[in-house]
């Protein structure tokens, strides 16, 4: 969805910048998504292993 909104904003703009600026946001999310996951995945491992 980033990426869209990146590009939509390029091709009104030209501005190739603001494209760059939207796909680094872009990844930084993802990152901060992944780490969620891996948060909620070791929580996961941990509540199971202390209920044995």
């Amino acid at each position: 969805m980033i990426t869209q909104i990146a590009w939509n904003v390029f091709k009104n703009t030209g501005n190739i910048d603001t494209f760059l600026e939207f796909r680094e946001v872009q990844r930084q999310v993802q990152n901060i998504e992944n780490s969620i996951k891996v948060n909620e995945y070791e929580n996961c491992q941990n509540k199971r292993n202390n209920n044995c």
